[in-house]
């Protein structure tokens, strides 16, 4: 199993909350990447950043587009877009890391946390 779907299965059995869950997996990888995004960092700290990244947002990506999923296609297609996104730019992260861009990254993973926490 992934870092990724393990931080999510650890962040299932503690919380009752599927949206909380997703925030706190949101929240992880933001950490994350901000310790990727330091001038220092090392070239395996932003790796393991941005893969752990793309993991949690594989995961987001499916289960957006299984035809079970309850919430509305619109927000299903919103999700699925804004997954492919963030899926490609950590891709091009990991080729060429510029702070700027994960920067951007983070701003995602936050935004989206708090809209699920229900504090934007």
């Amino acid at each position: 199993m992934s870092n990724a779907a393990q931080a999510y299965a650890r962040a299932a059995q503690t919380t009752s909350s599927p949206r909380e869950i997703e925030a706190q997996a949101l929240l992880k990888a933001a950490r994350k990447l901000q310790d990727a995004a330091n001038l220092n960092a090392s070239l395996e700290t932003i790796n393991e950043a941005l893969v752990f990244n793309s993991k949690l947002w594989s995961i987001f990506v499916t289960e957006a587009m299984r035809d079970d999923n309850p919430q509305p296609v619109e927000t299903r297609q919103g999700l699925a877009n804004l997954g492919i996104f963030v899926l490609s730019q950590s891709a091009a992260l990991q080729v060429l890391p510029e702070a700027d861009k994960i920067h951007a990254l983070i701003e995602i993973n936050r935004n989206l946390a708090a809209g699920l926490s229900g504090r934007a």
